[in-house]
C-alpha cells in the first residue's frame, strides 16, 4: 500500500492494490510461463514433504502456475497470505520450516531476491543465490542459473546433518536437510521477458 501511495498518489491504495489483484489473476489465466531449466529435475529430485515453497505472491497463483508449466506443487506453500509479515521478515522462512517438522538450520533456502535472501539469512538457513548475474548481499553460495545450482542442492538435501537437540516431530519427512524455495526462482512469465 505504501507503494501505491508513492507512486499514485492520486489514487486510492486499495483500489490499486485490487486493480493489481485483477491482473495478476489474469495473468495466471491468460500468461505464458516457463520453468527456468533445472526447475522440474530440482523438484523431481526432493523427496516429497522435503521441500515448500515460499512466496510473496498468493497459494492459487502459485498452483495455476505451475500447472501451467508442469512442476510438481509441493504439500507446503507459504504465500503472502499465511504470514503477518512478507520477506524481508524471517517469518515466511520460519513458518516453512515449522511446516515441514525441521529447525531453520536444517533448511537451504533457494533465492533470486535480496528481500528473500534477507529472509532466509535472518531466520538462520543456508541461503544460495540463484538466477542473477552477480551474487545478491549475503548468500552461502551463488549461481548464475538454476540449472547449475540444481547438481548442488540436491546433493546438500541428501547429506545427513547431526542433530544437536531432540529428535524431529513424527512429521519430519526421511531427509534431514530440507530445501525452501522462492517462486520466481523456479518459474517465470515469458510475456514479460522482452
Amino acid at each position: 500500500m505504501e507503494t501505491f501511495a508513492q507512486v499514485a498518489a492520486d489514487r486510492d491504495p486499495a483500489e490499486c492494490l485490487a486493480l493489481l489483484h485483477e491482473l495478476e489473476d489474469e495473468d495466471v489465466r491468460s500468461g505464458v510461463y516457463a520453468a527456468f531449466h533445472g526447475a522440474s529435475e530440482l523438484l523431481h529430485g526432493l523427496l516429497p514433504g522435503a521441500w515448500a515453497l515460499v512466496t510473496s505472491n498468493y497459494e492459487h497463483r502459485v498452483r495455476g502456475r505451475f500447472g501451467r508449466t508442469g512442476l510438481p506443487v509441493p504439500h507446503v506453500i507459504v504465500d503472502a497470505a499465511a504470514v503477518p509479515e512478507g520477506k524481508p521478515s524471517p517469518v515466511p522462512y520460519l513458518q516453512a520450516a515449522a511446516r515441514l517438522g525441521v529447525r531453520p538450520e536444517d533448511c537451504l533456502v533457494i533465492e533470486d531476491a535480496p528481500s528473500g535472501v534477507r529472509s532466509g539469512l535472518s531466520a538462520g538457513m543456508t541461503v544460495w543465490g540463484v538466477n542473477t548475474d552477480a551474487a545478491v548481499e549475503g548468500v552461502h553460495r551463488h549461481f548464475g542459473s538454476l540449472r547449475d545450482a540444481v547438481p548442488h542442492i540436491l546433493a546438500w538435501t541428501s547429506v545427513p546433518h547431526p542433530r544437536e537437540c531432540a529428535p524431529p516431530p513424527p512429521r519430519q519427512p526421511s531427509a534431514e536437510r530440507v530445501a525452501a524455495v522462492d517462486l520466481d526462482a523456479l518459474a517465470r512469465d515469458e510475456g514479460r521477458l522482452r
